[in-house]
């Protein structure tokens, strides 16, 4: 079970780099510093639909990063 689980661990972390790699900035260099504001006040009007996939893929990756963690923590106990 606890070699499964570390094995699991180990693909999720991978994708999770991955993810994480792929993801933008949040600004790019001083233009992004100049636009910033201008972003928040009337919103970003770029592409977002690859971003918001991005971002939840994150988070599911990251609980799962967590939960297993957790898991083999208890089951090594």
């Amino acid at each position: 079970m606890s070699t499964a689980l570390t094995i699991i661990l180990m693909i999720v972390s991978v994708l999770l780099v991955v993810v994480i790699i792929l993801q933008p900035g949040k600004s790019n260099g001083l233009s992004g510093a100049i636009s910033g504001g201008a972003e928040q006040l009337f919103g970003k009007q770029k592409a977002r639909g690859l971003e918001l996939i991005l971002h939840r893929t994150t988070i599911v990756l990251s609980v799962l990063f967590f939960a297993i963690l957790i898991t083999i923590g208890f089951f090594m106990k």
